[in-house]
């Protein structure tokens, strides 16, 4: 029989917020001169970015890395104001949902993400944060999804059995790794996606049929 689910943890990006990494690159582009698509075609998520996520390169050195790649004198301010433009508004309906696990379980929340992106979101969304009993980051752990070791570190810092860890993200990379380390784990397309899983776990606590998530 499968364990029971103990505690919840949520993604944050396109799971408890919208984001959208094109509001980056319009910025960058009209700030700069140069269209948008000049600086989409040529930013990838790669070593230096997974490294600004982990806190080995600071908000500075990683623009630098921006900055030649994509031959521009942006200023480290520029960068910042697309790099956080990318932060829409809470996704409808979730803040709601949030408030209504919160009877059953405690909640977490995992994100990747870099300090200025960090410093950012707390202000913009500290209305909504505090529903998590913690939160996490890359940036704080040194370590990312869908790596086991980070994982494996969030679920000793919340003292649940990772088998006992429901984990919703909209990265299936993320989904594959946090089910490799053990956790249950949804991949969450839409809202309803949360809302099937949640209603699926009343089941369970009902003592419906045990139920995989997979």
């Amino acid at each position: 029989m499968d364990d029971p689910i103990d505690a919840l943890l949520f993604d944050f990006g396109n799971v408890v917020v919208r984001i959208d990494f094109d509001r980056a690159f319009r910025s960058w582009g009209s700030l700069s001169g140069k269209p948008a698509e000049w600086f989409k075609e040529r930013f990838s998520m790669d070593e230096a970015y997974e490294r600004h996520e982990r806190g080995q390169l600071t908000a500075e050195e990683y623009f630098a890395v921006l900055r030649t790649r994509f031959g521009t004198d942006l200023s480290d301010g520029q960068f910042a104001l697309g790099w956080n433009a990318i932060f829409l508004d809470v996704i409808p309906g979730m803040v709601g949902l949030l408030e209504r696990a919160k009877r059953d379980y405690p909640l977490f929340m995992f994100s990747n993400t870099n300090a200025e992106h960090q410093k950012f979101w707390m202000e913009k969304y500290s209305s909504v944060l505090p529903l998590f009993d913690r939160i996490f980051t890359s940036v704080d752990l040194g370590k990312r999804k869908p790596e086991a070791e980070a994982f494996s570190a969030v679920a000793e810092a919340i003292r649940v059995p990772r088998s006992r860890i429901l984990f919703f993200d909209d990265a299936a990379e993320n989904i594959d790794g946090a089910r490799r380390a053990g956790l249950k784990a949804v991949h969450v397309r839409t809202i309803r996606d949360i809302e099937g899983a949640l209603m699926t776990c009343s089941s369970d606590k009902a003592g419906g049929p045990p139920s995989a998530f997979a």
